[in-house]
């Protein structure tokens, strides 16, 4: 039976509509996963039971694949896949997209600001991420090295961490990824793209810190 004293991770990890609703109520479900739903839910004023009570009433789909049981070398295929490769694929666009838009709107006063050069920063910590993970900590994990990787796997943590605050700064920069009322498309398209990129990144960080983590830690 689940409850409001569960942490956000492990209600994430056992019931395929949580993440989804927490992305939603704006529930850090994966770099601060370890927070009870009930504390969590407290501070953004949110009746725990309520949360609690959605993400139990929803359906879980039919094609879901469970990740708690998936072999450890398919889990590493699917994060490469859907989130490593499109990582790389998409930041940079978001680079182009918020390039334009404060070069074009600077004069007005709710052009994002520095959301190019926050973008650029990020895109430089993410990439040499990924590169670390699929060039060490990934290769050890295939190899079965995975309980020797206590210390790469903190620091792999520690920088999740770096990129949950990057998408806070994201938000504040670009005012909630609220676009205003005489927005051009392109602007629309950079807001709509950043918010992807954030459910796109705490999934993924997800999957990794709460997922396969403890798995490979474990085994």
């Amino acid at each position: 039976m689940h409850s409001v004293h569960e942490p956000l991770a492990d209600l994430a990890v056992a019931l395929p509509a949580a993440s989804r609703i927490f992305q939603e109520l704006a529930l850090d479900y994966c770099c601060h996963g370890r927070r009870p739903l009930r504390d969590a839910c407290a501070a953004r004023g949110l009746d725990p039971a309520a949360v609690l009570a959605r993400v139990l009433a929803e359906p879980a789909l039919a094609d879901a694949v469970d990740r708690t049981t998936q072999p450890i070398g398919a889990l590493l295929d699917f994060l490469v896949a859907r989130f490593h490769d499109d990582h790389r694929r998409e930041v940079p666009l978001l680079l182009a997209l918020a390039e334009k838009v404060e070069r074009v709107h600077a004069d007005k006063a709710s052009c994002p600001r520095g959301l190019h050069a926050h973008l650029a920063r990020f895109h430089d910590a993410m990439v040499a991420h990924l590169d670390k993970e699929e060039q060490v900590l990934f290769p050890a994990i295939r190899a079965g090295l995975g309980g020797g990787c206590h210390a790469p796997i903190a620091r792999m943590e520690d920088e999740h961490v770096d990129h949950g605050a990057a998408l806070a700064r994201t938000r504040e920069l670009a005012h909630d990824l609220v676009p205003p009322a005489d927005a051009c498309a392109t602007w629309r398209a950079l807001y709509l793209r950043l918010a992807q990129l954030e459910r796109d990144l705490m999934e993924h960080i997800h999957l990794e810190n709460n997922v396969l983590f403890p798995r490979v830690l474990a085994a």
